[in-house]
């Protein structure tokens, strides 16, 4: 493939390759209602939490507040593993043995969940099992390794160390983890049909519906002023909407990571794949519908609104891996996801503040949010229930753990991203919107003030407020998504101003043209 080739795809807007399989449509809900329990957000967590209670029994309504399935579930590299790259010696060290292992065995527990509900259902998702492999190309990386090594037989987690070269990858390495029986899937092909399930089971599905605000614990309201009233809820948004509740904005520290789906001449690799040396480079195979294989290179992570380059640069990092290594043919695909990291690693899972029993949250999958996903639709569903749950109180979100000098740190790093962001934006030198091409965006002039523009690829000049809906940092625009991207909680929204991720709830202002 040539460098124009390249450009040439990525200047379309991306796609993941998930979303291009068909994912049935729900109406926007235009009345007031009620129902048992509201389920908020369409992703993983929510759909299997939703398909649980209404297989159970309950009364249920998913509320999604854009299309099903267009988060993060949607923009995956669909790995269904315990091996969440380097991670053991870390929660040993910050949890215990005890704890530690209870992490391993929750992952196993979602991935086996996975696996029991497309037995049960026949559904065909592309579920295979793999190898997953955490490798070093440096002698830094080698100590990670080694460390991680330890905590592993520590912990009586199976896994294989070996050193040198593994053969089926062909770029130097000199050690690697290695944790048999895991496994990937096409996330799409396997939560849509859930969706037919929660209908089936008397479940409501609403589409285009963005929840605000819980009022009274029970009472949450849309942004089109309509109001769902029930018992519990589930916030299950991926980045909590109510995240004043519990302060869960100075909790969670938000970035970014890309992926591409190429076309190679030659074999990929039979596992799935990460790199303990940064950039990261993750790596497995996709099967197509027609039986031929892609390449799945994911990696090249930064904060949410501070990629320290053009963010289409991130995709064209691995393009270029793949071609240096892969002999890369076609970038089929390209996305990018966001994701949440709780301040000592591990998932908030439960019961969302003290004081309220009737909400709770999961949330903080720290990139690894299929297993862990799986495995919060059953806890939450189980907290629902009434039934009892190995795992409560690993996942509780109110544990004791938050250090507050923790959490003073993740706020203090928040606001010095936003006043950093600031000064070097009145730094910049004046645009005016003309000087914006087809399919560009930026920092404006107008009328004095800067603004956010973009002009599409029709000409037409969208115009928006440069201040966050959720605490007001300036927004950075990111090329790549064509979005406005906040810096200090990582909030994103489209060129004209819709939210794409929040915390925020509220869309951009407009300016007038």
């Amino acid at each position: 493939m040539t460098d124009n080739e390249t450009e040439t795809h990525l200047a379309h807007f991306p796609e993941s390759y998930w979303r291009t399989h068909p994912v049935p449509h729900y109406p926007q809900m235009v009345a007031d209602g009620t129902t048992e329990i509201a389920v908020i957000g369409g992703g993983i967590v929510g759909i299997i939490t939703a398909y649980l209670l209404a297989k159970s029994g309950k009364n249920v309504a998913l509320v999604e507040a854009r299309e099903i399935l267009s988060g993060v579930t949607g923009n995956t590299t669909a790995k269904i593993t315990a091996q969440h790259a380097l991670i053991y010696a870390e929660l040993l060290q910050t949890f215990g043995k005890e704890k530690a292992k209870q992490y391993y065995n929750a992952n196993i527990d979602g991935l086996q969940l996975i696996e029991k509900i497309a037995h049960e259902l026949a559904i065909d998702c592309n579920f295979e099992k793999k190898k997953a492999v955490v490798f070093a190309t440096s002698e830094d990386g080698e100590k990670q390794i080694r460390k991680e090594v330890r905590a592993y037989q520590a912990l009586e987690i199976p896994g294989r160390f070996s050193m040198g070269q593994l053969p089926e990858l062909p770029f130097e390495t000199v050690a690697a983890l290695t944790m048999p029986d895991q496994a990937q899937f096409h996330p799409v092909k396997f939560l849509a049909p859930l969706l037919d399930e929660i209908i089936k089971y008397g479940g409501t599905i609403y589409e285009q519906t963005r929840a605000v605000n819980i009022k009274d614990k029970t009472h949450i309201e849309m942004e089109n002023g309509k109001t769902l009233v029930c018992e519990k809820v589930v916030v299950a948004s991926h980045f909590p909407f109510n995240d004043f509740d519990g302060f869960y904005f100075t909790k969670l520290s938000i970035s970014r990571s890309y992926g591409i789906a190429a076309r190679v001449n030659g074999a990929i690799p039979d596992g799935m794949y990460i790199s303990v040396d940064s950039p990261t480079r993750s790596l497995r195979s996709i099967t197509d519908t027609d039986g031929s294989s892609f390449l799945l290179i994911g990696g090249d992570g930064h904060q949410t609104g501070k990629s320290k380059t053009d963010t289409q640069e991130h995709y064209r990092n691995l393009e270029k891996f793949g071609r240096d290594h892969f002999d890369l043919q076609e970038v089929a695909y390209h996305w990018s996801a966001q994701d949440m990291t709780t301040t000592d690693k591990m998932p908030y899972i439960g019961q969302m503040t003290n004081d309220s029993s009737d909400i709770l949250v999961a949330t903080g999958f720290n990139k690894w949010g299929m297993a862990a996903g799986a495995l919060a639709g059953q806890l939450l569903a189980d907290r629902v229930i009434g039934r009892q749950n190995d795992y409560e109180t690993l996942f509780d979100p109110t544990r004791s753990k938050h250090k507050p000098k923790d959490i003073q740190q993740f706020a203090k790093k928040n606001i010095a991203v936003g006043k950093d962001f600031i000064v070097s934006k009145a730094k910049r030198p004046d645009l005016m919107p003309d000087d914006l091409g087809l399919d560009e965006g930026g920092l404006v002039t107008v009328d004095g003030k800067k603004v956010g523009g973009y002009r599409d690829k029709q000409g037409e000049l969208h115009l928006v407020k440069m201040t966050c809906t959720h605490l007001g940092c300036g927004l950075s625009w990111n090329d790549a998504e064509r979005s406005w991207d906040c810096p200090c909680h990582g909030s994103r929204f489209s060129y004209s101003g819709e939210v794409l991720n929040g915390p925020a709830v509220k869309p951009l202002p407009k300016m007038d043209d």
